[in-house]
């Protein structure tokens, strides 16, 4: 999705991986997770979109900050979407460097007070997505909310954004063995 949403917004879109490779980004996000007050546009100002967390746990505050923002809410298989979390960025708690760990510590804790932390209780970690999920279904308004799923591939999306759908295939990427990789765990196959 944030290789899309680059592609047809044609500038950046945060991600974690951008506070990973930006630690200059994690106090404003600290803050953000400890309740003071952030400046969001002001913190995402050189970025079109956001997807993933940080920024998911904080879509409402998000939205509050650009009322006129569409709500991309991508959906898939509350199964499959764990199967894949517990195989990649769940296991990143216990495998980052040293250095990461204050980081990752703040992270956690958002997780714990807006999603769940039990990565090793299926049914408390897909409750969570699917409440997440309901949650944004319920709030977000109708005109500004696009439920997605990978299989509907660019068009809903375009025409939601006024945009010309792209010829090109829509970019696959953040496979299971892509992100283990990047966490620097060995690859599942």
């Amino acid at each position: 999705m944030k290789l899309a949403l680059e592609q047809l917004l044609g500038g950046p879109c945060h991600h974690m991986v951008e506070v990973l490779g930006d630690p200059s980004q994690v106090p404003a996000w600290i803050d953000a997770i400890e309740g003071r007050p952030v400046d969001w546009n002001k913190m995402l100002e050189r970025y079109r979109a956001i997807v993933d967390w940080p920024g998911g746990s904080f879509w409402r505050e998000l939205l509050e900050a650009n009322p006129d923002a569409l709500v991309l809410l991508s959906v898939r298989n509350p199964e499959d979407w764990y199967r894949s979390a517990s195989n990649t960025i769940f296991l990143a708690f216990d495998h980052l460097p040293p250095e990461a760990r204050p980081w990752m510590d703040s992270v956690r804790k958002m997780l714990r007070d807006r999603f769940s932390d039990q990565f090793d209780d299926p049914a408390a970690m897909i409750g969570a997505f699917e409440h997440h999920n309901e949650a944004v279904r319920r709030e977000a308004p109708a005109s500004q909310l696009l439920e997605w799923r990978p299989e509907d591939g660019w068009k809903p999306i375009c025409e939601r954004l006024g945009v010309p759908v792209p010829s090109e295939p829509f970019p696959v990427t953040n496979t299971t063995d892509e992100s283990r990789a990047m966490l620097g765990l060995p690859s599942e196959s």
